[in-house]
């Protein structure tokens, strides 16, 4: 990290400004040699600094320059900011210019890395800096200040403070059998201890799995046989006329998406391929990838034709779904009914018809149900906020019941410590404690250029 990195930090098009971002022990001396004005390298830190970019003695805008020097900036390092105006070509000018004068475009998220890297936030802040930028409700901006404010790092860190604090009583016990005014950590203390963390980390756990539907949304997939009214069903959930609606039985021959919030929670709508045999090429491209995302749904809504009895592509669909977050729409209850009802006992079923909006209320209803998210909505936001931290912590868990194992299994109390250690280390990679390189890349490199 020796080098000097910069990138716009501004989204590219037409508007007021445009701020282009240098971090780097030289991004000072650099700025310098382009701007008319103060001298950059006098000037005292955390101040604004009006001038211009000049290049070969031609003025390509004027600018507002700020200077932080380091060790109080983002990265901890000497940072400069170039206020310049708003356009693509004036912006990738001076950009093009920095980079002609010693800088190195930066990587996506090299910035907030460096920020990690140098100590200054854990790895939950780094990747809550993402889930502020990427926010699309309330209640997902406020999951992210949260975690961004310290709170998620400070729920894991008590944690694995108990763990440490047992790790070593127990070490002490090891080495300093001798001394009798050492507490005595019995097998049945650490089994009592262990019963208490195990409780607490699976509430954490499920706690965690409503943030991740506070954050990312619920991917709701809209799946059924050709022209029962999945495509309507969308367009009425969404409130516009997003997927091509006809008679015609394969409509659709790709996935439709789209958005809505429902109680402040994003639901993330797919409209599929109408499920059946079919020998077009491109439609069974469509049935297949259809299917292929069940397996990735949080719900699935299934949608039947009221009208038909079941057939034996609606069966085939009701057992794929089967044990899911599964809601099933009846549709067309406008025309003669003949569906079996008696046979969709087990699943939880909403009536609608798409000439009007007759159940499609009903339909978020059950949604808000399933999901319970009224109740989400007004619980403590302090958890786990993405895949990456719920998987480490599931880890840590079953390290935890191991030890409960081998407890029970009379192991010698050195092998005991060795799960519990583990629990520990996979608990620091949470929150960047522990961490390998590549980890790390992969993580950053999902975010955006110039943050």
């Amino acid at each position: 990290m020796d080098d000097t990195i910069v990138a716009i930090s501004t989204s590219m098009g037409v508007g007021a400004i445009s701020i282009i971002r240098m971090s780097g022990n030289k991004s000072i001396e650099i700025a310098n040699k382009l701007f008319k004005g103060k001298n950059l390298e006098k000037v005292a830190s955390h101040t604004i600094n009006y001038g211009y970019i000049i290049s070969e003695d031609k003025i390509i805008d004027e600018v507002l320059v700020s200077v932080m020097k380091s060790p109080k900036t983002y990265t901890t390092e000497d940072i400069v900011e170039i206020n310049c105006h708003g356009g693509i070509t004036t912006t990738n000018k001076i950009l093009e210019l920095l980079i002609l004068n010693g800088a190195r475009l930066a990587m996506p998220g090299e910035f907030t890395k460096r920020a990690f890297l140098n100590g200054r936030i854990d790895l939950t802040k780094s990747e809550a800096v993402m889930d502020l930028i990427e926010s699309k409700t309330e209640s997902a901006r406020e999951v992210a200040i949260n975690s961004l404010q310290g709170k998620t790092f400070n729920m894991i860190e008590n944690f694995r403070n108990k763990i440490k604090d047992l790790l070593s009583r127990i070490e002490v016990n090891i080495d300093y059998p001798e001394y009798y005014d050492i507490e005595i950590v019995t097998i049945d203390k650490i089994k009592e201890e262990i019963s208490t963390m195990k409780k607490e980390l699976q509430n954490i756990i499920n706690e965690s799995k409503n943030i991740k539907i506070i954050k990312n949304g619920i991917d709701t997939l809209i799946i059924g046989r050709p022209n029962v009214g999945k495509s309507s069903i969308l367009n009425k959930l969404l409130g516009e006329d997003k997927a091509i609606v006809t008679d015609i039985e394969g409509t659709t021959r790709d996935i439709v998406e789209g958005e809505i919030i429902l109680n402040n929670i994003k639901l993330n709508i797919i409209d599929t391929a109408g499920i059946r045999d079919t020998t077009d090429k491109i439609e069974k491209i469509g049935v297949e990838k259809s299917l292929s995302l069940i397996d990735k749904a949080d719900l699935i809504i299934v949608v039947l034709n009221g009208s038909e009895k079941l057939t034996k592509e609606d069966k085939e669909i009701l057992k794929k779904v089967n044990n899911k977050n599964t809601i099933v729409v009846i549709n067309k209850i406008d025309l003669n009914q003949q569906i079996e009802k008696n046979q969709l006992q087990e699943f939880n079923i909403v009536e609608t018809t798409t000439i009007n909006d007759s159940g499609i209320d009903k339909l978020k209803d059950k949604i808000i149900e399933l999901f319970n998210l009224e109740q989400i909505e007004s619980k403590d936001y302090n958890y786990l906020t993405n895949i990456r931290q719920i998987t480490l912590a599931e880890k840590s868990l079953k390290k935890l019941e191991d030890v409960e194992k081998g407890i029970k299994e009379n192991l010698p109390i050195d092998m005991i410590e060795i799960d519990l250690k583990a629990c520990f280390d996979l608990l620091g990679e949470i929150i960047g404690k522990t961490y390998s390189d590549e980890i790390i890349d992969n993580l950053f490199e999902k975010f955006c250029v110039g943050k």
